[in-house]
């Protein structure tokens, strides 16, 4: 009777054991269910890298992080999401970033700031003086600014053929979205066409009904991801290089462990290092699948490109150092120097 009284026992202590254990399991992978956004279609290069930075997250806090994945910007317009990341609404997204609110944010799309690949990691990479004068503009919207995602340089899709495209003095009497930044719409009317500043959600569809006929603020990737079926030329100016910045609520950041902020810091500047190191190829593969896709790729001289440059930065950089501050743009150029 005795046996039969202390198995008994030994199996209500097992028991409760094992559902105190997977209660505290549960406790642990419940602790923090975030939500991150970006502005590109599932199975992107974007999604991708997205989707293996919340699996690492994850994995290295023992399953406590959970981070679901937003694609084609579900959560609304990318500025509108940047203002409820500051609030706290959204947790984190991984986007360009807004100018709506601080217009010196503009400096990280300044046109023809940098003109080759071997430039890029040095104005672009955490650490760097433009990152660091970002993150600190970032810090006053309440968001914490955790690393980049380099992506292309820039470029102009069109539904119509431009007239003499290498010549940005002859007026091309092509109306083109513009993001809703003024140093984008000032190169574009420098490059010869009229400029409609646009949210990036109304594109598409003003493109489709012939609002606009075209479209900057892109590159080959992103015309390819949102606007080929639409696009029949693609021009590649490299008016400014894009770069896209993976960031999160600042209160949250700060009431983190230090062990988890760790973790979110080391999985955001590895996955900025991998995309250094293939960016320039995915570019140059995205050019080979829009001619894949039926649209003309028009690129340039390295003398058409440098006309392009000298005339934007003649043109439009004195109407837009104000925006950014001469002491902000400065500092950026001698850190390129």
């Amino acid at each position: 009777m005795e046996v039969v009284k202390l198995k008994k026992t030994l199996i209500i202590i097992i028991v409760s054991i094992t559902l105190l254990s997977l209660l505290c399991y549960s406790g642990i992978a419940a602790e923090y269910k975030w939500k991150i956004q970006h502005g590109r279609p599932m199975g992107s290069a974007i999604d991708n890298d997205i989707n293996w930075m919340v699996e690492e997250i994850k994995e290295r806090s023992n399953d406590r992080i959970e981070i679901e994945v937003f694609p084609a910007s579900q959560l609304g317009d990318y500025t509108v999401v940047q203002e409820r990341v500051g609030l706290g609404d959204v947790e984190m997204q991984l986007v360009p970033l807004a100018t709506t609110v601080d217009q010196r944010l503009s400096i990280h799309t300044f046109p023809y700031l940098v003109e080759k690949w071997e430039d890029v990691p040095k104005l672009y990479s955490t650490g760097s003086t433009l990152m660091n004068i970002l993150s600190e503009l970032m810090e006053k919207q309440n968001i914490k600014l955790i690393s980049s995602w380099p992506s292309y340089f820039g470029g102009i899709g069109l539904v119509k053929s431009p007239p003499s495209p290498g010549d940005p003095d002859v007026p091309k009497n092509i109306k083109i979205r513009v993001p809703p930044t003024k140093s984008y719409e000032l190169t574009a009317q420098s490059l010869g066409y009229l400029a409609t500043p646009l949210a990036w959600t109304e594109t598409f569809t003003s493109m489709q009904t012939g609002i606009v006929d075209g479209v900057i603020g892109s590159g080959a990737e992103g015309i390819l991801s949102n606007y080929k079926d639409l696009v029949k030329y693609y021009l590649a100016i490299n008016d400014h290089f894009e770069t896209w910045y993976f960031y999160m609520n600042l209160d949250l950041w700060n009431s983190l462990s230090e062990e988890d902020r760790q973790i979110i810091q080391d999985v955001g500047l590895e996955l900025e290092q991998a995309r250094f190191e293939r960016a320039e190829a995915e570019e140059k593969a995205n050019m080979q699948l829009l001619e894949e896709s039926g649209i003309e790729v028009i690129t340039f001289t390295d003398d058409e490109l440098s006309t392009f440059a000298r005339k934007v930065r003649s043109e439009v950089w004195p109407q837009i150092e104000r925006d950014v501050t001469p002491e902000i743009l400065e500092q950026i150029l001698k850190s390129i120097e």
